[in-house]
């Protein structure tokens, strides 16, 4: 284990070795390896936007082979997906990357902004899986019954030593459209995730835009022109740093957008990308030469 590592362990003051362990697994895997970056596959779009939205676009990706297969291949430090996915792979991948099952979900069909659990703790114990995931909506009229999940089942996680990562997107209530990305609102959104115990927090990248009345004193002063400073706000809110942090890839977009988002996230002090329609949309090679390069980048090589 590296230093990088251990310092990052060391911020986990009350967890037990099980769940450090699980933590080192993901921060140890692969090309970025004690790097203390990170970068996650995942595959729960299937759920969230159908098959063919998700998949169509490139048919081998139907397969959850296919997303083991990529992820081991690129060299990345997690696969994380829902339970179904992850069982029609969990023999043939045993022991060759850290996996994160997401234990809830929504549709593109429903109107309440929420997920419904479809797995659980002792699914993910039972497929050997290093955390679990979860989404919660701050924003959303349900978010409150969401919050009482994760606690219920984050406390269950630690108990038998699985770490916990949270996905903390704003939406609903009071949110307009353009502050689902604004800055004070992502802020806030990586707080809640720290403060609900989550031990690698999963958000958008931001924007400079300020949604909260009541926060525009706060940020009046700052100078939030570049993503790279708006992402190390985040990290400040992510307790300081001394949580893991991650942004998601988002809609799909061109690869020197991508590019230019692990620079920042990088420059920032984040700890990585979680990137999902941006790779498996992409031929097979492709995906596999974005990834490498996106490696490098987190590396300072490019």
């Amino acid at each position: 284990m590296t230093p990088t590592v251990k310092a990052i362990l060391a911020n986990y003051e009350s967890d037990n070795p099980g769940t450090k362990g699980n933590l080192a697994r993901i921060l140890m895997q692969g090309k970025l390896g004690g790097t203390g970056k990170l970068v996650i596959l995942p595959v729960d779009q299937g759920f969230e936007h159908g098959p063919a939205r998700s998949f169509a676009i490139n048919p081998p990706a139907y397969d959850p082979h296919y997303h083991y297969q990529i992820a081991i291949d690129a060299g990345l430090s997690a696969y994380a997906a829902p339970l179904g996915m992850l069982e029609a792979g969990a023999d043939t991948f045993a022991g060759q990357i850290p996996t994160i099952l997401k234990v809830n979900s929504s549709n593109s069909w429903a109107s309440a902004i929420d997920q419904a659990v479809t797995s659980t703790v002792d699914d993910a114990l039972r497929l050997g899986c290093a955390a679990i995931g979860f989404t919660i909506y701050p924003g959303s009229d349900d978010v409150f019954e969401m919050m009482e999940e994760i606690r219920e089942m984050s406390a269950q996680a630690k108990a038998v030593g699985i770490a916990t990562v949270i996905w903390s997107y704003p939406r609903g209530g009071k949110l307009s459209k353009a502050g689902e990305l604004a800055l004070d609102v992502g802020a806030y959104a990586a707080h809640m995730a720290a403060l609900l115990g989550a031990h690698i927090i999963k958000v958008k990248l931001p924007t400079d835009h300020i949604e909260q009345e009541e926060a525009k004193a706060a940020y009046k002063d700052g100078d939030w022109s570049t993503q790279a400073k708006r992402v190390a706000h985040v990290v400040q809110s992510s307790f300081a740093g001394r949580r893991i942090l991650v942004f998601s890839g988002g809609a799909a977009k061109g690869a020197d957008a991508i590019y230019q988002d692990a620079r920042d996230i990088r420059d920032g002090g984040g700890n990585g990308s979680i990137i999902g329609r941006n790779t498996f949309q992409r031929p097979r090679a492709d995906a596999l030469a974005m990834l490498d390069k996106l490696v490098r980048i987190y590396k300072g090589e490019e």
